[in-house]
């Protein structure tokens, strides 16, 4: 149900009772209207007046302005942050919108005096280059709405001088921002908080510049940190303070001493007013340590400290506040070989340590832990000489042979070229085992390089120093077939030397050479020739000799004079038989084969030499091809 409101003339009358008090004189109504004209024309309606609030309720602000009665401004006019700054006794612009409504009372408007004074201040402000201050009262699509008198636009971008993440944190807060764009036909104002903010730190900046000097002290807050440093605020100008600065001792990050937000005392190292920008330090507020080093510290000294931290290259051992120095992976011990330091020291781990080399000037200072102890390498040559035959446990093995400790901590290396004379070995592990005791001779000693060469074949003679003596020649030995190859066989002779018979001898016989023998097949075979420089002995299938040539058939080998003689072969008589049938018809075929078997004798088997020794090298190449690698290695 509605309600129905009732204006006082339904329900009461008054009968006004007066007395006549006489009539007014000429001079009283000219006296009268005087006074209703005077106020009368300063209060006109549209204009700008000003008034003292009397009282303030949830409705109404009850303003005088000094006439026969009070006005009223509506509440909703005043924003929330304008009515909470609302005090009776306060003086208010306003707007007389009417001196007397039909209920007779005054009606004042606050916005449109708040309208209409923004836009004269503002046009004045944008015309001078001046801020305005206003409330930021909501966010709008792109940024924030401001309450400068009028409603202005603060775009997002204009916000602050740094990315701003969240806008709401603004609401309701005062800002000062300087006026880039009016249009008071639509009543559009743009303004910009970055470019004041811009404008007052340009204006710090050069003022914070010109006092600044190097060497002084002051105050600053840690505004940011990176890896190489602290970013300070020294009063509105950025100042680095260099990871290198921050302590004379060392540490992995700013933040292992920087905090956000921390303050911290800096001294000015140097200031580049060209290009603005300010180093500060804070070590150098404190002694420099390595300058007041006690005499404990010292060249060849021993000393205690902290593992600080472990890179590839050393450890950093603090040995007293600000003053580390360097133990390098090479001096961590004399004999072994460490890739891991992590898997032998931790930080914060205490050590000793002996000084091997210091630099005050530069702060260096270098260490050494296997120096605590005597170097084992220094006794070697006294205790140990070349051709000595030594007895030792295998340490280690690798793929190129095998170490053999002579002492403890001194081990050395047998080659796998120098385990055998004569056997092929594919890894050492295959003849020995870790912890096994073997004797070598001593082949050298390197003091400088810290290498011991040693060899097992050596204890033995080298069976190639008698070979010819041995193995003549065309002289007719047993062998095992050890290896089959597409280019050959090889033979193993008695004496455990290898031969090698070329695919060229079974192509003789148009088979191929697995046709013909297999691994382990013992047969006679004929020593064709002998390189002992190169250590390779070649060997072949023809017992008879009979693909040599005839001059070398009518030359016995050295060794042979007192061999039997080679019993005749078929092939002679059928050269007879042949002859016999000659006849004159045949001359020119004759002639002809003449001439080729003439070539054939005439002509050096180059070719078959050539492949051969190819054969032998390529085998050689094989059999020695860990070796090879190895001594390419070191």
């Amino acid at each position: 149900m509605s309600k129905e409101f009732i204006s006082p003339a339904q329900f009461a009358r008054v009968d006004e009772v007066y007395q006549d008090a006489g009539e007014l004189t000429p001079a009283q109504i000219a006296e009268l209207n005087e006074l209703y004209e005077g106020v009368s024309a300063k209060l006109r309606v549209g204009e700008l007046v000003q008034g003292t609030i009397l009282a303030i309720n949830s409705d109404y602000i009850l303003v005088d302005i000094s006439y026969k009665s009070d006005g009223m401004i509506p509440r909703y006019e005043f924003t929330e942050y304008e009515a909470r700054e609302l005090v009776p006794g306060a003086s208010i612009d306003v707007i007389l919108d009417e001196l007397e409504n039909n209920d007779g009372a005054i009606t004042l408007s606050y916005e449109k005096a708040k309208t209409l004074k923004a836009w004269d201040a503002i046009t004045k402000l944008f015309d001078e280059n001046k801020p305005v201050e206003g409330v930021v009262t909501r966010t709008v699509k792109g940024g924030l709405s401001v309450d400068i008198g009028v409603p202005a636009f603060l775009p997002g971008s204009q916000v602050d001088t740094q990315r701003v993440a969240n806008f709401e944190d603004f609401i309701g807060k005062k800002i000062i921002a300087n006026v880039i764009k009016i249009n008071k036909k639509r009543g559009n104002v743009i303004i910009s908080r970055r470019k004041y903010l811009s404008e007052r730190q340009a204006e710090m900046h050069q003022e914070i510049m010109g006092k600044l000097h190097v060497g002084q002290v002051v105050q600053g807050i840690a505004k940011n940190i990176a890896k190489y440093g602290v970013f300070v605020d020294i009063g509105g100008v950025d100042g680095l303070l260099h990871i290198t600065d921050m302590t004379w001792g060392r540490i992995s990050h700013p933040s292992k001493l920087v905090k956000i937000g921390d303050k911290i005392t800096v001294q000015v190292l140097s200031i580049d007013r060209e290009n603005n920008k300010i180093s500060l330090g804070m070590k150098q507020l404190a002694q420099n340590p390595w300058q007041v080093l006690t005499e404990t510290i010292q060249l060849s000294s021993h000393v205690k400290g902290r593992v600080s931290s472990i890179t590839d290259y050393g450890l950093f051992v603090e040995i007293i506040d600000g003053v580390e120095g360097l133990v390098h992976i090479s001096e961590i011990s004399w004999t072994e070989r460490i890739s891991d330091l992590n898997t032998r020291f931790a930080v914060d781990q205490e050590i000793e340590a002996v000084v091997v080399s210091l630099d005050k000037d530069n702060r260096r200072m270098s260490l050494s832990i296997r120096q605590l102890t005597d170097n084992p390498w220094k006794s070697i040559s006294t205790k140990f000489q070349v051709g000595q035959v030594i007895k030792g446990q295998i340490s280690n093995i690798t793929d190129f042979g095998i170490f053999i400790q002579l002492i403890p901590g001194v081990d050395g290396l047998a080659h796998i070229s120098d385990l055998s004379w004569t056997r092929h070995i594919e890894h050492p592990r295959d003849l020995y085992q870790i912890g096994q005791e073997v004797e070598a001779a001593i082949l050298s000693i390197d003091e400088n390089a810290k290498k011991v060469s040693l060899g097992i074949k050596q204890l033995s003679q080298d069976p190639w120093g008698t070979i010819e003596t041995e193995y003549p020649v065309n002289s007719i030995v047993e062998g095992e077939v050890s290896k089959i190859t597409n280019f050959g066989i090889f033979v193993k002779l008695p004496n455990r030397i290898e031969g090698f018979v070329h695919i060229s001898e079974f192509e003789k016989e148009h088979k191929k050479p697995e046709e013909l023998v297999k691994v382990g097949d013992k047969r006679q075979f004929r020593i064709a020739s002998i390189n002992k420089d190169e250590r390779k002995i070649s060997m072949s299938l023809d017992l008879e000799g009979t693909s040599s040539h005839t001059s070398m058939r009518s030359k016995p080998a050295a060794g042979t004079a007192n061999r039997p003689a080679k019993p005749a072969t078929a092939s002679a008589p059928k050269d007879r038989e042949h002859k016999q049938e000659y006849k004159p018809e045949h001359k020119a075929e004759y002639k002809e084969h003449s001439k080729e078997q003439l070539k054939k004798i005439s002509t050096p088997k180059i070719a078959t030499k050539s492949s051969l020794q190819l054969a032998l090298e390529k085998h050689a190449e094989e059999r020695d091809k860990d070796t090879t690698k190895e001594i390419t290695k070191e």
